[in-house]
């Protein structure tokens, strides 16, 4: 069978990983370097942006909140289109494709229409921007399991289910919710959890101009940046202390 990297008209949904070129994997790297086209999201490096073959047709496909360059049905006829031409086709997303990356919309487009195509997952925002901040997911004495969330919902009507995040003993990672804070840490104390429980906002994780606020939730809600265009993690549970960043009142 021929690697899937050597076949035209042919779909790769890659995760580029946290930021650093240095964080990809061999594969999304060698995806990425015999691309014919790369349609690439918001939060992709510089640095890996380098890397796309001079040759290569970019498309920026970058989303903020109420911002889509592209949206994303148009996102997926145009990977159809692209592949169905064939053309090398990678669809280059910040962290993992399968982490509130959307690709798995994107994988199904592709069923749909019978294009071939691969996943190459890569490292998530939780996983790497954690490790940035020396901030575990997982302990055996603070946290036996940790849940992943986006900071804002698709659909305004649906709820988390904050009676259960408020159980002692998990860490919750909140993609993109900084917006959110207050509102997640209110609903968070209202259900039993303690406001000196450790958290923190990790921006720029993994990268060069990493910051990283670390302290009670409730001082976290009056410390925090204001949300803005560099992207941002909410990390709430006791591994939170274990950051050298942290700062206990």
């Amino acid at each position: 069978m021929p690697n899937e990297s050597d076949i035209r008209g042919f779909v790769s949904i890659v995760g580029a990983g946290p930021g650093p070129a240095d964080l990809m994997t061999q594969r999304a790297l060698d995806r990425l370097q015999r691309a014919d086209v790369v349609v690439y999201d918001r939060l992709i490096s510089p640095e890996v942006l380098a890397l796309i073959p001079q040759g290569a047709q970019r498309v920026f496909a970058g989303k903020a909140l109420g911002n889509h360059a592209i949206p994303q049905e148009a996102i997926h006829a145009l990977l159809v289109q692209h592949a169905k031409a064939g053309r090398r086709v990678v669809r280059l997303k910040g962290g993992d494709p399968y982490v509130f990356g959307r690709g798995g919309e994107e994988v199904q487009a592709m069923q749909a229409q019978r294009v071939p195509f691969e996943v190459v997952p890569g490292i998530t925002a939780a996983s790497g921007c954690s490790a940035g901040a020396g901030i575990p997911l997982t302990h055996r004495d603070l946290a036996a399991s940790c849940v992943f969330l986006p900071g804002h919902l698709a659909d305004d009507k649906a709820t988390h289910d904050w009676r259960a995040l408020a159980r002692p003993g998990q860490t919750r990672v909140f993609y993109m919710g900084i917006q959110r804070l207050a509102h997640i840490a209110e609903r968070l104390i209202a259900h039993g959890l303690s406001p000196n429980t450790p958290a923190a906002v990790v921006r720029d994780g993994t990268r060069s101009t990493q910051t990283v606020v670390a302290c009670s939730l409730r001082r976290l809600v009056e410390q925090a940046p204001a949300y803005g265009p560099h992207p941002g993690l909410l990390i709430i549970g006791e591994t939170v202390q274990l950051s050298p960043d942290f700062h206990a009142e």
